[in-house]
């Protein structure tokens, strides 16, 4: 299939988790017992979705970790995480943050093409870069209000900047009407310095003034694994 043909879209969630303090105080044998149930949950649902694990430990006080899940069939997010409430890890847990999304062919792109384009691909397409920098965006009404030509060239200028760090790869979704920001975008690299100097570099667009929020910012350490993942708390 091409790049211009349409590709079924995906939802995409990011869920965050906080461990409760409590856990690091039961037995070895209830900690063993509770993470083997929450592994057998979580490897079940990786042969029907994407589904990869972050760490956030000592990096934000909010949350321990991070699911980044991508699939076809929204109840099945539901349905996951409703078991991974019953496992005796999960029973321990909390999500102070959660975001829903969808793929969606970006409408800027047509005219700054290069092959494999973040905004040409109707679906998501993971790399296995060690870190993943994710936050939600909103833009103020007033860029929406903005002759289309003149958003289109703003953006231009706002890809071309992000071509000059060809090591952070961009995913952007959409969340109009179903949750509460309006984009998610997931940033992978290998340095998160690399990443620090392109969002700075971005501060200085023209586009950039039309953004109302785009905290909190989230950087998450990949894992190998589920078992890798929980080892950690």
């Amino acid at each position: 299939m091409s790049e211009t043909e349409e590709l079924p879209r995906q939802f995409v969630n990011f869920s965050f988790y906080k461990v409760d303090p409590a856990w690091r105080r039961l037995s070895r044998d209830e900690q063993d017992r509770g993470k083997a149930e929450f592994v057998e949950v979580v490897q079940s649902y990786s042969r029907k979705i994407i589904l990869l694990p972050y760490s956030l430990i000592g990096l934000r006080p909010d949350c321990d970790m991070l699911l980044w899940r991508i699939g076809f069939d929204l109840p099945l997010f539901q349905e996951m995480s409703a078991r991974i409430n019953q496992t005796g890890f999960g029973k321990y847990l909390s999500t102070p943050f959660s975001y829903l999304a969808v793929t969606k062919r970006s409408v800027y792109i047509d005219k700054h093409v290069h092959p494999g384009q973040e905004g040409r691909r109707g679906q998501i397409q993971p790399g296995l870069s060690k870190y993943l920098f994710v936050y939600p965006f909103v833009k103020s009404r007033d860029w929406y209000l903005l002759p289309f030509a003149d958003r289109q060239k703003m953006m231009e200028s706002h890809i071309a900047l992000g071509h000059k760090y060809p090591s952070i790869r961009i995913n952007t979704t959409y969340s109009f009407g179903i949750d509460d920001q309006e984009f998610v975008v997931a940033f992978e690299g290998d340095d998160p310095r690399e990443f620090v100097d392109l969002v700075q570099s971005l501060r200085e667009t023209a586009a950039s003034k039309y953004t109302v929020r785009d905290t909190p910012a989230f950087t998450c350490v990949r894992k190998d694994s589920i078992k890798d993942l929980i080892d950690l708390v």
